[in-house]
């Protein structure tokens, strides 16, 4: 910030991902805030209202702050949020009370508030609600990163890229919120270290939750999270396990039933 002096910042979610680096949550939260505390007077900060390590924190300058938010009041507050095969769609209420749709190809929660805070600062500095619209539409997901795709007549979810708990979670609550037949198929989560087993284990649990079938990849790799399923009751006959994720393509076309969702 002492090198390059932004004029606008964006803070997006003060989570957990450099607690090894940075020592404490504490010690995440002033170091991200160290963005908006540089910003001059005539700047602009972007807070997210949604999360309580912004809201709670002390601000030590003046800059103009707008707050984006979906479950709190905000300056710019999405609602109305409905997911289908064509992505996601949603109202943001303006500060100034009049409400704009918007329609994106992108999937998830996160995005949404990746797109508020967009919204939020372009409007600021002047675009027009056809113009924020238009930006909304055109972006576009990055590959294997919740990336929707259609397989003849079945919807594909690919997240791929991800081999992360809040990663694999996030898809499957993106899979949830869709109509019709889900099905997952995974060969697990690798490079967890210690917590290989209990992660894949409770991601196991979660897919019983949401999965109407699930398709196994590797006997061996994904036995924790056949036990997660196993210790949620989850119905044995609606399991698959695979060797090869070649064959998951023939068997999601027979266990496809209307309208399906893969992920």
């Amino acid at each position: 910030c002492d090198f390059v002096h932004p004029t606008y910042g964006i803070l997006t979610k003060i989570g957990e991902a450099h607690l090894e680096s940075f020592g404490s949550q504490e010690n995440i939260q002033k170091g991200k805030f160290e963005l908006i505390e540089s910003l001059p007077s005539d700047g602009i900060g972007i807070l997210n209202a949604d999360d309580p390590l912004q809201v709670s924190y002390k601000l030590k300058n003046n800059c103009k702050i707008l707050w984006i938010g979906i479950d709190s009041n905000a300056d710019f507050k999405a609602s109305n949020i409905k997911l289908s095969h064509k992505g996601t769609s949603f109202d943001v209420i303006f500060k100034d009370g009049h409400t704009v749709s918007f329609e994106t190809r992108l999937l998830g929660r996160h995005n949404i508030y990746n797109i508020l805070a967009g919204i939020a600062l372009g409007s600021s500095l002047g675009l027009t609600d056809d113009e924020l619209r238009r930006g909304v539409s055109s972006l576009v997901p990055i590959e294997h990163r919740l990336e929707l795709k259609k397989m003849g007549d079945i919807n594909i979810i690919d997240d791929a890229y991800n081999s992360n708990p809040v990663g694999s979670k996030m898809a499957l609550d993106v899979l949830n919120l869709m109509p019709g037949t889900k099905i997952v198929v995974t060969p697990g989560m690798i490079e967890l270290g210690e917590k290989q087993y209990e992660l894949n284990y409770k991601f196991g649990e979660y897919i019983a939750s949401v999965a109407d079938y699930v398709i196994l990849v590797g006997e061996e790799q994904t036995k924790p999270i056949l036990d997660g399923l196993k210790n949620k009751k989850y119905n044995e006959e609606k399991i698959n396990i695979l060797n090869n994720v070649v064959d998951a393509f023939p068997l999601m076309n027979r266990l496809k039933n209307g309208e399906t969702y893969v992920l």
